[in-house]
């Protein structure tokens, strides 16, 4: 039985951007960075309010169709609650379309506020974050960035599916002390879809085996030993593949990993991630501020909070 959740609750959640990939870690290796969007929803009488502040104000539908709204009945429904209106107020900074995980965020964010909301009504309904990611990745068809802004942290995921289901799984991980993510971030806007379809559908053994041992030494550089992130993000599965799309991308990937930072494309691209374990040379950050490209240093975050 669905119970309906009484007008004035409110919830108030900050969800941070993802990078996804970290090089060689195609679909499985994610990791949360301090880039924050805030979703306030509150329970009303009836109807849908919705308001979108800052980024995508004027790309994104004010109404049901929203990714935030779609996401937070999404998560009344999983909790076995409903409202019969919402007011919602998106108050958006990160990026869209720039490989920084802002599908996936709005997702997160959006099933948090849900589970936020039903919690309000009855502290027994929660979501915990093996759900939530489930929930998160159904939305985006696999769990690498959605994981992250659960989770925050490094994370590791991966799909395991039978003849009745699909399971999306991720364990966190927390990275060596010594790291510094900055993200380059161009003014053009990619489309995942786009790239995604540059990739071919078989790949020859040796790149496979390439990227199966990258990806497990990126584990232990991003964790234990920064020292090896270099050969740790090397990749032979994705990036080449869309270089022609990126050539920005791609040029200033060269130049960082030229002057020995571990560089690599986040996400589906355009914006470039350096996995720096010292300050960023001020002459890079002055040639890629001439390119156009905005340089973040944001850290690395913790999952999606609820209040």
């Amino acid at each position: 039985m669905t119970a309906t959740l009484p007008a004035g609750l409110e919830a108030t959640v900050r969800v941070p951007a993802s990078t996804a990939n970290l090089g060689p870690g195609f679909d499985c290796l994610g990791m949360a960075l301090g880039i924050f969007d805030e979703i306030v929803v509150r329970t009303t009488e009836s109807g849908l309010a919705i308001r979108v502040e800052g980024e995508g104000a004027d790309d994104v539908p004010w109404g049901p169709t929203h990714l935030v709204v779609r996401a937070i009945e999404r998560g009344l429904e999983s909790l076995g609650v409903w409202a019969d209106g919402l007011d919602v107020v998106c108050r958006n900074v990160i990026p869209h379309s720039r490989g920084l995980g802002s599908s996936a965020s709005a997702v997160v964010g959006g099933l948090a506020a849900g589970a936020g909301l039903a919690a309000k009504f009855d502290p027994a309904l929660r979501l915990d974050g093996d759900r939530l990611v489930q929930l998160a990745s159904e939305f985006e068809g696999h769990p690498d960035n959605a994981a992250a802004s659960v989770l925050g942290g490094v994370v590791v995921s991966w799909t395991e599916t039978d003849a009745e289901a699909r399971a999306y799984r991720a364990v966190r991980l927390d990275p060596a002390r010594a790291l510094r993510p900055v993200v380059l971030i161009p003014q053009e806007r990619s489309s995942t879809a786009h790239t995604r379809g540059l990739l071919p559908e078989q790949v020859p053994h040796g790149d496979a085996a390439f990227n199966v041992s990258r990806a497990a030494l990126a584990v232990v550089a991003l964790t234990e030993r920064p020292d090896l992130l270099m050969p740790a993000t090397a990749d032979r599965l994705h990036q080449t593949q869309r270089a022609p799309a990126l050539p920005l991308t791609t040029a200033w990937i060269e130049r960082l990993r030229d002057a020995g930072i571990a560089a690599t494309v986040s996400g589906a691209g355009p914006t470039i991630l350096a996995l720096a374990t010292t300050e960023f040379p001020a002459d890079l950050r002055e040639l890629a501020e001439k390119d156009g490209l905005r340089v973040v240093e944001p850290g690395i975050a913790d999952g999606v909070s609820i209040d």
